[in-house]
């Protein structure tokens, strides 16, 4: 039903000038629960989380968060939708001349108009939350690993104890140890919040950890969606050589021979 969909997408379509990259996707994130979107490099994953967060404009479509359309919105309903959203950034986007603390408590210093020493306590209270102590929000980003990051990456998209949490390639870069820590963590955050959630990877361990249901996109559409269970069963031929690397299939992955 539509009232139990937080995210509707319908129509989707974007270009940057002869290149298409959105081509009339169709899309539903069910009301808490976690989707995930997969696709090769190139395949418009980014520009849509992109125009669904509304940092960029879509040439025509539908996009409805809580059944309220957000394309051609007014940039003062905008920014109340806005207040929805929690994000984690594909390379955690930590600012370098910040602390940790204040990275995290960013939005609700900036955002909100959150005093410093309330958004303080706060971000402490995030940062304890995905596993790191006080000490660490004295610290600068240059300061900690790259798991490190990601985690204060990912204190900061819950700082506000969003109703939407997007995650960009959430375990790019880490080690595979590294990585299902950050699988796990969004697991147990996003259902700390009952936050419904909409990941964009290419890391199909990433995505039976963390997703309810999953998607794929090829050229511009979705061109198949369904359990996050079944991914491995899809019938799918296009699915079916994503999920298994195979260098053979429907997709080809163009090479210039030297």
């Amino acid at each position: 039903m539509a009232d139990d969909l937080k995210i509707k997408v319908r129509g989707l379509k974007k270009r940057f000038g002869a290149n298409v990259v959105l081509d009339g996707i169709d899309l539903d994130v069910p009301r808490g629960k976690s989707l995930v979107v997969i696709g090769g490099s190139g395949t418009g994953k980014s520009v849509m989380i992109k125009c669904i967060l509304g940092l960029m404009q879509p040439d025509a479509g539908s996009i409805e968060i809580d059944g309220q359309e957000v394309v051609g919105m007014s940039a003062r309903d905008r920014e109340r939708v806005m207040k929805k959203f929690g994000m984690l950034f594909q390379g955690a986007a930590l600012f370098d001349s910040l602390p940790v603390w204040e990275n995290v408590a960013f939005g609700l210093i900036s955002g909100r108009g959150m005093n410093r020493a309330e958004a303080k306590e706060v971000a402490l209270k995030k940062l304890g939350a995905v596993g790191l102590g006080p000490e660490v929000g004295e610290l600068y980003p240059a300061e900690l690993s790259g798991g490190m990051q990601k985690r204060v990456g990912l204190a900061r998209a819950i700082a506000a104890e969003p109703e939407i949490i997007f995650f960009d390639e959430p375990t790019t870069g880490l080690d595979p140890i590294m990585g299902q820590v950050i699988n796990e963590l969004i697991v147990t955050c996003v259902d700390a919040l009952g936050a419904t959630a909409l990941s964009i990877t290419h890391d199909m361990h990433s995505l039976r950890e963390i997703g309810d249901s999953a998607a794929m996109i090829y050229e511009g559409k979705i061109i198949w969606s369904g359990l996050a269970q079944d991914i491995d069963s899809s019938g799918n031929p296009y699915v079916e050589q994503f999920v298994r690397g195979k260098a053979e299939g429907p997709i080809r992955m163009p090479v210039r021979s030297l």
